[in-house]
């Protein structure tokens, strides 16, 4: 793995993140402004920055994983867009701006949303047919599309937000508890991750060890954004807090009561490092991300 830090994946994501939305029909030119806003908004970029330690961490190139960086960001950024809709959660700020339907209204930004997960897999399908002479590249490839249609789909990230709004203002059980944060936040987190794995040649240890740790990682990152909706500022988080207890939403603090979801924040984020304990210093920007998300104010 090169000596790459979270910052300088990110700021190659930053530098080619808009490369691959295509250029539209001027008469369509709102639709590519409203796509622009959101993908510009800034971010923490978790999920494409994992994706592109994966694949270097397994000896891949960096740079044939960044298609597919920004394929992730521009699903996670989609659903953003249409989780802040008047119709889901009804959100007026998103990281510290107005949200896209604040700014171009709820039919735009509903189709801008749509516009950025078509592109993303057009973005995918589009690499696929640069190796169509080379087999293994390609299937490597097929892989880890695959990897990431699932993790967004009907089985993973689609589905836990259907069961997410069906479980507001309802007694919700642990197991559906668990079923909803794991496919609505931990399944692209962990797409993220075996994707890059799989385009950088990872052996099955490899995938099975980090396949671990992003599970861990991803029910982690959601238990800490339930918390820091009730201990977090508007400031700190970019977007209105106490929101999850006003919606009745189905959290870990709600069922499990505060106290008890920092316990599980911690054992969960133990658990993802310990994952990759045989890699040491290799593992060195995961291990350190898992700890920085477990105690971050944004």
């Amino acid at each position: 793995m090169n000596d790459l830090t979270f910052a300088d994946y990110r700021n190659m994501l930053e530098e080619h993140l808009t490369d691959f939305i295509p250029d539209v029909d001027q008469k369509s030119i709102t639709l590519y402004e409203s796509m622009k806003y959101s993908i510009n908004a800034g971010g923490k970029r978790i999920r494409p920055v994992l994706l592109m330690a994966a694949c270097d961490f397994c000896g891949g190139k960096v740079a044939e994983a960044l298609p597919y960086a920004c394929a992730i960001e521009y699903i996670h950024t989609y659903s953003l867009i249409h989780d802040d809709l008047p119709c889901m959660d009804d959100d007026d700020l998103r990281r510290g701006i107005p949200t896209n339907h604040k700014v171009y209204g709820e039919a735009v930004a509903t189709l801008a949303g749509d516009g950025l997960q078509s592109v993303a897999y057009e973005v995918i399908y589009k690499d696929m047919l640069l190796y169509f002479d080379d087999p293994d590249a390609l299937k490597r490839r097929i892989r880890a599309g695959l990897e990431i249609v699932k993790g967004s789909g009907v089985k993973g990230m689609v589905a836990g937000q259907i069961a997410d709004i069906e479980a507001e203002d309802k007694n919700c059980s642990k197991e559906l508890l668990d079923y909803i944060h794991i496919t609505k936040t931990a399944d692209l987190i962990r797409a993220s991750v075996r994707s890059g794995a799989m385009l950088g040649g990872c052996s099955e240890k490899e995938l099975e060890d980090l396949s671990v740790y992003a599970e861990n990682l991803g029910l982690a990152f959601q238990i800490c954004d339930d918390i820091l909706d009730i201990e977090g500022s508007e400031e700190e988080m970019g977007k209105k807090t106490g929101a999850d207890a006003e919606k009745k939403k189905a959290t870990y603090p709600e069922v499990y009561g505060l106290e008890e979801s920092k316990a599980r924040l911690r054992e969960l984020t133990d658990a993802a490092i310990n994952a990759l304990a045989d890699y040491y210093d290799n593992a060195e920007l995961f291990v350190q991300l898992a700890k920085d998300l477990a105690t971050r104010s944004k």
